[in-house]
């Protein structure tokens, strides 16, 4: 039998799970593993500026590809404890990723040992499983099961904590006989989708909202073909943009409170009934409850057999893995219209984009300082179907969630459920680091740019190039506009006159001369017909150097974003609604008045 360092058997095990890539940063209590992943090679490493940033990069690596599993590396004590965000936002969206961590010796965890904590007790929470290893031997067995976990059921992160007299320990390992454990996934009856179908044909105006799920299981392409045999409108919920294209004639627009189309959540409030596959029902999707399921019927698929009634008890529930679900979905579907037993939907659909050509907002504003509406109307120029857009919260990402689009899944890549401001640089560069062939669009706000922007010098160092379009209002801006409901505008302005950079005005950060500082290129543009020019050149400037470009535009200080803090039958609209075509010209459909 061979032996070799439990360290040594670990990274051989990341090798035959198909692990191709790794983030992560060095230290002295994680250094034996380092020294196998050097020593084994077949795994590449993008050093990161702050361990957070590695576990982002991770998720970043994860969501870009079907399989891919990112993995993110850090030492003992506060590289665990700096990367619990990173662990929160892959459970919170259904995002496996392996976190490997350092620990202090065996013999003295409890013993208050320099950078000592017990982070798998911390991070159980935020996993599927958290694991201190004590015994060397056990390692082979904790890493498989990790990957177990991680494709199974619901997709989530694990983290393996190895003390470092466990990493430097030999054992007896073949690599050569190792396989991985088949995953567990639940999958539905063809007698439970025949309910389903049949209550699906009961209804006049059903809808399917499309989830995170449908993206995680790689059916984009069975739910769509199920939309077609069937002609049933599309809502994509924000994880799942991308399942259905933008242009597609049975995408029915996004609903919310925040990230919807006007369209969208009228087209919602005229159905009768719903088929939920893969999705959460998350609140700012749905708002009240009793708006959002008052006289509707609700058919529910998700993976997670306890997620379903979670929210809301639906009519019928179905617990399956959504490929799975889909596959017979589509197999009843034909079925039933090779029989001719399947409803002419043709006029519902037809009205919902009808509703898509006439309630739109308002992009084309000349305005200087200029309307962030109008960088996204910019964008949806410069930028075309192939574009993966990466962004995580704020006003930013609500406006650009409304006005940009999307074709492709996988192609919205957002931190959704816990929404940590300082994701997308990092996530950006691990999407870019999965897939280097596809242009990398990052969307930010100036705080959540902010946030950790050090990891730029990551994609200077390792040449990861992408372009990353900063809205900048030196304002906590979707704090502030929720401020309003308290009469306060407190603590959320970030101007200030910066004595190095006058010409800024109050914008404070000069974000050039720090990008231009970490090994990038950066341009900024004032005047929103320099914003096209400025796109190009930034193609330009990330082909030739290989590094993040960023463009920065400075907006007007206050811009209040279409949203409802309550129900989607309640959005307020703050700006100018579209009124003649030329106020939307880049609209899927052309406005019809």
């Amino acid at each position: 039998m061979p032996r070799m360092t439990a360290a040594r058997a670990a990274v051989e095990i990341l090798k035959r799970e198909g692990v191709a890539h790794a983030f992560g940063v060095p230290g002295a209590a994680i250094n034996p593993f380092y020294a196998a992943l050097k020593g084994a090679g077949g795994i590449d490493h993008t050093l990161a500026r702050h361990v957070e940033g590695a576990s982002h990069m991770a998720e970043g690596y994860t969501r870009t590809l079907p399989g891919n599993i990112g993995v993110c590396i850090g030492t003992s004590g506060p590289a665990g404890t700096d990367m619990i965000t990173g662990l929160y936002s892959a459970i919170g969206d259904s995002i496996p990723i392996l976190c490997i961590t350092g620990q202090a010796p065996t013999a003295v965890i409890l013993k208050e040992d320099f950078q000592a904590v017990d982070i798998a007790s911390i991070a159980k929470p935020v996993t599927k499983a958290a694991t201190t290893v004590m015994e060397a031997a056990q390692v082979p067995g904790v890493f498989q099961q990790a990957f177990h976990l991680m494709r199974s059921g619901r997709p989530g992160p694990v983290l393996i904590d190895l003390p470092i007299d466990v990493q430097l320990t030999e054992i007896d390992f073949d690599p050569d006989t190792y396989e991985p454990l088949p995953a567990f996934k639940p999958a539905a009856t063809r007698a439970q989708i025949e309910k389903a179908v049949t209550l699906l044909n009961a209804s006049q105006r059903p809808l399917i909202v499309a989830g995170g799920g449908i993206i995680n299981a790689d059916a984009s392409g069975l739910l769509v073909e199920f939309a077609e045999l069937t002609g049933i409108p599309v809502v994509p919920t924000l994880m799942g943009w991308g399942i259905v294209a933008d242009d597609h004639e049975l995408n029915a627009g996004m609903v919310g409170l925040q990230t919807s189309h006007r369209y969208g959540n009228a087209n919602f409030l005229e159905s009768d009934f719903v088929l939920g596959i893969g999705n959460r029902w998350a609140n700012r999707h749905t708002g009240k409850l009793d708006v959002y399921t008052q006289g509707r019927t609700f058919v529910h698929v998700d993976i997670e057999p306890t997620q379903i009634g979670k929210i809301f008890a639906p009519d019928y529930g179905i617990a399956s893995d959504a490929k799975a679900a889909l596959e017979l979905f589509v197999e009843v579907a034909r079925e039933l219209k090779a029989a001719g037993k399947l409803p002419d939907r043709s006029a519902w659909a037809a009205s919902t984009q009808e509703r898509k050509a006439q309630l739109q907002r308002r992009t084309h504003f000349d305005n200087v300082p200029m309307k962030p509406q109008r960088v996204y109307e910019e964008m949806n120029k410069a930028f075309g179907p192939e574009t993966r857009y990466v962004t995580t919260i704020g006003l930013s990402q609500i406006a650009g969630a409304q006005m940009l689009h999307v074709y492709k899944p996988r192609h919205w890549i957002n931190c959704g459920q816990a929404g940590p401001l300082g994701w997308t640089i990092p996530a950006a560069l691990g999407v870019a680091t999965a897939d280097p062939e596809t242009p990398v669009v990052a969307l930010s706000g100036d705080y959540d740019f902010q946030f950790m922007l050090e990891e730029l010098a990551v994609g200077a160092q390792h040449k990861i190039p992408y372009i990353h379009v900063l809205v900048n209002n030196a304002y906590l801006g979707l704090i502030r506009q929720a401020q309003r409901n308290l009469d306060i505008n407190f603590q959320v302005n970030l101007e200030f006159e910066n004595i190095n950079a006058p010409e800024l005005g109050v914008y404070g950060v000069d974000h050039v001369k720090v990008a231009e500082g970490l090994g990038c290129k950066a341009i900024r543009v004032t005047d929103p017909s320099r914003l096209g020019a400025a796109f190009e050149e930034a193609k330009k400037l990330a082909a030739e150097h290989r590094v993040p470009v960023v463009v920065e535009a400075i907006l007007e200080r206050i811009t209040n974003i279409s949203m409802s803090g309550s129900d989607i039958a309640g959005v307020n609209e703050w700006e100018d609604l579209a009124t003649e075509p030329g106020h939307a010209p880049t609209a899927i459909k052309p406005l019809k008045v």
